[in-house]
């Protein structure tokens, strides 16, 4: 941390030394009963097709996400000893009285890239969601495939039977970053022609991905953005990854997850009604990360 003198500032808000003391202990608590058990299990390498994905396929760390950081804009009132107590923060610079994330030390060559994700964030946010996809994307991943990605977890339908399905329904995917994990053969199946250069145009707000992936556009801002929000957002991508599971090809029911068959026209209507309400879900979320980009590029730029 470096220690500076103190100068007037303007911050969006001040805690008091109980208030931040508190928030981080709970935070840490929170964070601890989503993952506690799931790390102890990873470390005798028991296998976890959601939780090995959010922390293998989004490249934050456990111990990042349990660091609390009281986000850009935000000063912590010291009073004594609560200074000992301050998250673990570099960019954390303190005087006699307060401590507080220091601007200064914003990394200027990141500016570019939080305005392509802001303006991403936005451009998504204004689109009409769509839920008609049903969770083809993962059906799309091992179609005449010659060796499914997961090939370690068994599938529900033979190969053949997969292959069917796949050519009996519409492949609707918007989502680059799953898209690209299509097999050949399904590729040109895909109603959209997506790439990584057109992702900011085709990303829309009803996809499981597109809501799954809050989480990284949070945690790409850390430590300069609320863990509160980064936290909000792992949720909500658990619960997004667990529907991508239940709804794909594999069969999982021995990690307790019970398939949505979207084989079938229930499996369909259980599968959209979920998507509608994880949308529902994500929506304040990426207001509120709409919002962090705002105030952080105001402040750095």
């Amino acid at each position: 941390m470096i220690s500076t003198t103190p100068l007037e500032r303007t911050f969006r808000e001040t805690l008091a030394p109980d208030t931040w003391v508190d928030r981080q202990s709970k935070h840490a608590q929170k964070v601890e009963a989503l993952i506690g058990d799931y790390l102890i299990k990873r470390s005798q390498h028991v296998k976890n097709p959601v939780m090995d994905f959010l922390f293998e396929y989004y490249a934050f760390r456990p111990s990042m996400l349990r660091r609390w950081s009281p986000g850009l804009g935000v000063a912590l009132s010291l009073d004594g000893q609560d200074a000992l107590q301050l998250p673990e923060l570099s960019e954390l610079s303190v005087d006699s009285e307060i401590a507080y994330l220091n601007a200064d030390l914003f990394p200027q060559k990141r500016i570019r890239s939080l305005g392509w994700i802001l303006g991403m964030l936005q451009n998504t946010a204004n689109k009409r969601p769509s839920f008609g996809c049903f969770g083809m994307h993962e059906w799309a991943m091992v179609y005449k495939a010659e060796k499914p990605r997961h090939d370690q977890v068994p599938l529900r339908m033979e190969p053949d039977d997969i292959a069917t399905f796949v050519e009996s329904r519409p492949l609707l995917c918007t989502h680059f970053d799953a898209f690209r994990f299509f097999t050949q053969p399904a590729q040109p199946m895909n109603r959209f022609e997506l790439s990584r250069e057109k992702f900011a145009e085709t990303e829309q707000p009803g996809c499981i991905h597109s809501n799954m992936d809050l989480y990284k556009w949070a945690f790409k801002l850390y430590p300069w953005i609320s863990s509160d929000i980064i936290l909000q957002a792992f949720e909500l991508a658990y619960e997004a990854r667990l529907v991508d599971m239940k709804a794909s090809p594999y069969d999982l029911r021995d990690q307790g997850l019970d398939p949505i068959f979207i084989e079938t026209e229930e499996g369909r209507i259980e599968y959209k009604e979920t998507q509608e309400a994880i949308f529902e879900k994500g929506t304040p979320i990426r207001e509120s990360l709409i919002q962090e980009y705002q105030y952080v590029l105001s402040v750095i730029s």
